[in-house]
Formats: structure tokens, sequence, C-alpha cells
């Protein structure tokens, strides 16, 4: 089943001789539970593609399509409901609430949307994530992949179509970056859950199931991962 559809997206900054073209004509699919890394330097219009997904962005042409729904159909309203619903971000920075402890952050989404959490699902999570002795400490009592495995539950618990993760281990050492994309494949498969993830590490993206590349603005499907 297709989720997400990305049509001649284009992104230009500028007009005349001082136009940048950061996203050119980009075209790819997912699957339902796909796990995809778009892999990029520094620069290459990976992150200007992934807020566009994201609808953080509004292209200069093109559509995005996510379970059905054209977002940029959609005005800033509607736009803003679907995205908290429908999309989960994952930051390479976290964005935890400093206030609000782990399982707080976890269902800020959910309580920001006035829907009632879904307890048996948040204990769930914690327990996927390894987080059940840690719900009630604060983000500052938490080492770094921790904290990220916060942020991966802040983004499942609504239960979104799509999750976009931003260089989710851009902060991280090495053991906790392979812990961080061990959880991603883990929760890709347990709920059929579809993630797209930028990462400048050419390492990382192979543990990802597909693999796409931006340069210079120019996406390239690279395929499945062996």
């Amino acid at each position: 089943m297709q989720l997400l559809e990305v049509n001649q997206l284009s992104k230009t900054y500028g007009s005349g001789d001082t136009a940048v073209h950061a996203l050119k004509s980009a075209s790819f699919t997912l699957q339902k539970g796909e796990f995809a890394a778009i892999v990029g330097e520094s620069g290459s219009g990976k992150s200007t593609l992934l807020n566009l997904i994201g609808g953080l962005g509004t292209p200069t042409s093109g559509s995005v399509i996510i379970d059905g729904n054209d977002i940029f159909s959609l005005n800033d309203k509607e736009l803003t409901v679907f995205r908290r619903r429908n999309i989960g971000f994952i930051f390479q920075s976290f964005h935890l609430i400093p206030e609000l402890n782990v399982e707080q952050n976890i269902m800020f989404p959910v309580l920001l949307d006035s829907r009632r959490p879904d307890e048996k699902y948040l204990d769930e999570l914690l327990h996927v994530l390894g987080l059940e002795e840690r719900r009630s400490h604060l983000p500052s009592q938490l080492s770094g992949g921790q904290q990220q495995r916060v942020a991966i539950g802040r983004a499942l618990f609504p239960r979104p179509a799509l999750i976009l993760a931003d260089e989710p281990t851009g902060n991280l050492d090495s053991e906790n970056s392979r812990e961080v994309i061990r959880l991603l494949k883990e929760t890709s498969q347990k709920y059929s859950q579809t993630i797209l993830m930028i990462t400048h590490n050419r390492a990382i993206a192979q543990s990802a199931e597909r693999v796409l590349r931006v340069s210079d603005g120019v996406l390239t499907d690279l395929g499945r991962c062996t």
C-alpha cells in the first residue's frame, strides 16, 4: 500500500541570476511500513526535501500526497492539524520540553490535540524504548541517547502515517547512534511505521531498507539495500 507520493517537487529561492534551485523535480514513492534513508552532503537539498514533505515549507512546484491527502491543497489551519495527527518528527537536537517528564513529553502531541492518551500504548512504547524506569525523569536527567529515545516515542505516540527523522543520530556517539537506528528499524517493523530519515552518514543510511541520494538538488533512487 502506497503511503507517500512525491511528484516533481521543486524549490527555488530568489529569481533571475540570483535564483538558487535547492530542489529540482524530485519524485519518489514510499510504501506503508517502509524505512528509507535520504543521503547527501550538507547543502545538497535533502533537508529542503524533508521540510517540504513535512509541510514545513511551500514548494515552487510539485505535490506531496500522504495517505491519499494532497497536503498543499490544505489551508494553513488544515495543514497544521493534518501535520500534528499524521506526521511525526524526530530532530537532531531532540527538542524535548524541559519542564515535562519522559511520559509527558511522549504524550504531548496527543494532549496538544485535546485527545485522550492511550495509556496501554504508552506503557508499550516505554517498554520497547527501554524507558520504563525513566518515565518520571526530566530531560536534564537523561543521557543524549535516552533523550533521543523519548523523541522517538513522541513521534510514534500519535500513530502518525509518516515519521520524518532529520539527522536523528547527529548529536550522538557511535554506540547510541547504533541503538537509535536499531530502535527505528524495530518500531518500523513492529508498528508497520513508515519512516523517512535524512543523514550525511552513508554507513547509517545503509541501515535502512532503501536509500535515496540528493546531490545539487537532484534526487536519485539508489534502490534497496542488500
